[in-house]
């Protein structure tokens, strides 16, 4: 009678587990498979991951740091130029309804006459991303006076850069953060 007890619990004679009920064996194929898929999983995200930061990422601010180090110096030298000249330069951006961003930029020396005979250089920067930079064209429409536009400038953080420079030497220079709504 216990032996009959014994097979409704699934068991054997001595209260054994029977091949139905017994856990699958863990073989070396099965710990190699398993390992190979893990690693194959870790590196398929890698994968994407890496391919995706280097996909989106555009915001080197110089190619050689090398370089920029030993610009340093001067740099600084042509930043106690710029201050001791006193000049004023302002700009006013404005986007209009039809997509154009417009730029005038006025320039004025220490005394308030405006600055003739430059050159200017501008640029809208993104700050995280260096791919989506637009130069705008400018144009000199009287004395230390500067017209310009853009299409298209998305709205968001900008970096306004203005160069103004006399027979190719940088006289002035600015970065000015700014926001288009």
């Amino acid at each position: 009678m216990a032996n009959n007890h014994d097979s409704e619990r699934g068991g054997g004679p001595y209260g054994e587990a029977t091949t139905r009920d017994a856990p699958r064996e863990i073989t070396g194929r099965t710990v190699l498979l398993c390992l190979l898929g893990f690693f194959a999983v870790v590196f398929a995200v890698n994968g994407v991951m890496i391919h995706e930061a280097l996909s989106t990422f555009g915001g080197v601010e110089t190619d050689s740091a090398y370089q920029a180090g030993r610009k340093y110096e001067e740099d600084v030298a042509m930043a106690r130029a710029q201050d001791a000249r006193q000049w004023r330069v302002e700009a006013k951006v404005e986007p209009t309804p039809d997509g154009i961003t417009r730029l005038d930029i006025v320039a004025h020396d220490a005394t308030g006459q405006p600055l003739a005979g430059l050159d200017a250089a501008v640029q809208f920067e993104r700050p995280t991303d260096s791919r989506l930079d637009r130069r705008v064209t400018v144009i000199e429409s009287s004395a230390g006076r500067f017209r310009g536009s853009v299409e298209d400038l998305p709205v968001g953080q900008w970096d306004l850069v203005i160069e103004l420079s006399r027979r190719g030497n940088q006289m002035f220079r600015s970065v000015s953060r700014i926001v288009l709504k």
